[in-house]
């Protein structure tokens, strides 16, 4: 798959699972260095906002937004997943105020399960997933231009008609 970012086209390492696959299991750390695996959300639904860079514009507020909607949607587990280290996610968080779970994807396991792995950036593209408690996927969203925001409402919207 081909994204772009401001324009420049960017090819996707592997594939990306499809609404109805079964989600590709991970495990990584969070801001606690706690390992935390897909598994752990089994029988609730859980919306994954992957993000490319943590500091920087776009993916800030995507994340904070995110971040808004854990706060006030019981029933749904929220996830972001970036490259960034642990100082990295530690910082944005407190300096933004954050508190939601973090999940780094240093060693790009996640990023190459999920076919969001950019080889030329060495980042994650930008992408919303949210799995029903049955662990399938029930929707996916891979933004083709990585600069710009992702649909909230409907990746929200879906997350929510799963509880």
């Amino acid at each position: 798959m081909i994204v772009t970012r401001k324009g420049k086209q960017l090819e996707l390492a592997g594939e990306q699972p499809k609404t109805g696959d079964a989600a590709p299991g991970f495990t990584l750390k969070n801001l606690a260095d706690k390992d935390i695996s897909l598994k752990d959300f089994k029988g609730q639904p859980v919306l994954i906002s992957v993000v490319p860079d943590i500091d920087t514009r776009i993916c800030s507020l995507q994340t904070k937004r995110f971040n808004q909607e854990a706060g006030a949607v019981e029933g749904v587990a929220f996830l972001t997943i970036s490259n960034n280290n642990k100082e990295e996610q530690s910082n944005w968080c407190a300096a933004e105020g954050v508190d939601m779970e973090m999940l780094r994807d240093e060693a790009n396991t996640f990023g190459e399960a999920y076919g969001l792995f950019i080889p030329e950036m060495g980042h994650l593209a930008r992408g919303i997933f949210v799995i029903d408690k049955d662990g399938i996927l029930a929707y996916e969203r891979i933004s083709p231009e990585i600069a710009e925001e992702p649909d909230y409402t409907e990746a929200l919207e879906k997350a929510k008609a799963l509880r």
